[in-house]
């Protein structure tokens, strides 16, 4: 475990450089105990937001919850729905007063919002990802502030993320953000439960995130928000792996946004990782959900990982599930331990025909050979790299 006390310097050298950050906001940040907006919250953050866009230029894409936790106040709800169509009601009716709101506060400083609802399966494709950051480059180049939050009034679970620390990881990508800024109510990360320990102590600094900064998350315990520390932890990881920094700290504090871009010692520091993947193959790791499994030989996993080879069809052993070409799969061993994900260029009924084949003999089987490899290397990520 990396745990140690950070410079002045280290803070100072990486918000120099920001100028596009994400802010996610959680429900407990922006809600009151009974569940209503907390406005003296959004009016400190939406007041940094534009001092600091006006003062320094710095961009920012915000992450809201908040939605069904408002709705779940105004239907007189004690406790997050459990019936999917009593959540997906409750976000319709709160997501028209969060968006009002933001809308209403931004003016106050002449800028303009603008609402983008998403889902798993908008970023998992391909074209829409890149259409969606299109859209998103275009209202940041124009003043607006982006205001991102899950299409929770239609999601299911085939197309749902689980929770905004997670979106807000892939919104790092989407944005090509410099920093991720995940705002809870607590001051950042203990090396305790700091609600059940007195002497817990903050870590103000977290320069790899290993199995053990992992089970110190803990897990979630909440009766409005999906997400808990762990869900942080593993946001700021898969942001890491873009090479992205984040700073977890209390949104509640006034001015917290401030004192971050002044580079004070405030909330939990994460660094990023030095070899941090493309944003091609963030996109195949992160975002994707494998639909099968590619079973490969011994041979095949060391020209994989040791070599960084494609997959060929005379490397593989066995298929698992129904998927088509283009779609995310799962590479494991013949044990079942997966070790790389990709996207494959071929069906699992084709797959089933051409495994243990020599490239040469792809055509005389199926009568065509759209690519020599099942997994081009472009397309694959080795896990152990994570």
């Amino acid at each position: 475990m990396s745990i140690t006390v950070p410079t002045q310097q280290l803070r100072r050298d990486i918000i120099t450089k920001v100028r596009r950050a994400v802010v996610k906001l959680g429900s407990y940040v922006l809600t009151t105990p009974s569940w209503k907006l907390d406005r003296k919250v959004f009016v400190d953050i939406t007041r940094s937001i534009a001092h600091l866009a006006q003062s320094r230029g710095i961009q920012s894409v915000i992450v809201t919850s908040g939605a069904v936790a408002t709705g779940m106040g105004k239907l007189g709800f004690k406790e997050r729905p459990r019936a999917l169509a009593q959540e997906q009601a409750a976000a319709a009716v709160g997501q028209i007063g969060l968006m009002a709101l933001y809308e209403r506060l931004f003016a106050r400083h002449g800028m303009n919002v603008g609402q983008m609802l998403l889902t798993h399966g908008d970023l998992r494709d391909r074209k829409r990802f890149l259409t969606i950051r299109d859209a998103m480059e275009s209202l940041l180049e124009l003043g607006v502030v982006p205001i991102i939050n899950e299409n929770d009034s239609v999601v299911v679970d085939e197309i749902k993320f689980g929770d905004n620390d997670y979106l807000s990881s892939l919104v790092t990508n989407v944005a090509q953000a410099d920093l991720l800024i995940i705002l809870t109510d607590i001051d950042g990360v203990y090396d305790k439960d700091p609600h059940a320990a007195p002497d817990a102590r903050l870590i103000q600094l977290i320069q790899d995130v290993d199995t053990r900064i992992e089970q110190l998350a803990g897990a979630a315990h909440s009766t409005i928000s999906r997400g808990g520390m762990a869900s942080k932890i593993k946001a700021a990881k898969t942001a890491a792996l873009f090479g992205v920094p984040t700073i977890i700290a209390n949104g509640k504090q006034p001015g917290i946004l401030l004192d971050i871009f002044s580079a004070k010692q405030v909330g939990t520091l994460i660094l990023p990782k030095e070899n941090k993947l493309t944003s091609r193959k963030h996109w195949i790791a992160f975002t994707l959900k494998p639909q099968g499994i590619i079973q490969v030989d011994a041979g095949a996993e060391a020209a994989m990982v040791g070599k960084g080879r494609s997959l060929l069809p005379s490397g593989i052993v066995g298929v698992k599930g129904t998927f088509g070409p283009g779609e995310a799969v799962s590479c494991c061993t013949s044990s079942g331990h997966e070790f790389a994900r990709g996207i494959t260029a071929y069906s699992s009924e084709d797959i089933e025909k051409i495994k243990g084949l020599k490239t040469s003999q792809i055509q005389n089987v199926l009568g065509r050979c759209p690519c020599p490899e099942v997994i081009h290397r472009d397309d694959l990520v080795i896990l152990k790299d994570l």
